[in-house]
């Protein structure tokens, strides 16, 4: 097995906070502490790498643990049935377009799926 040095990474607990206090609020009381705190490093860990693959995520993700059970973590977490998009994500949507847009605005979304 090779050894990673994560010490670069997990010395910077300031990189954690990076959801705005709406978010942080919403996900907690949806997720575990468990939850939250590995979405937030996951988090943390897509901006460095600027990959989102399951086997580049698992590599880079700063935890002890052999690489297949990183991966397997990472799979079970996004597996989760509490990451469901009524549940965790519309509420955060209408609370940050309460927040940035008046009621009476039209807006129009565009989503782009390119890698």
């Amino acid at each position: 097995m090779v050894k990673k040095d994560r010490s670069a990474f997990v010395n910077k607990t300031y990189l954690l906070i990076m959801l705005p206090k709406f978010y942080q609020t919403h996900l907690k009381s949806q997720l575990s502490t468990a939850e939250y705190l590995l979405l937030q490093i996951l988090i943390a860990v897509l901006q460095s790498i600027k990959k989102v693959s399951l086997e580049a995520v698992a590599n880079a993700l700063p935890i002890p643990i052999e690489f297949e059970s990183r991966r397997k973590k990472v799979q079970r977490f996004l597996s989760l049935p509490n990451l469901d998009i009524k549940k965790i994500w519309f509420p955060i949507v209408i609370k940050w377009l309460s927040i940035y847009f008046d009621d009476q605005k039209t807006i129009y979304l565009a989503i782009d799926r390119t890698n």
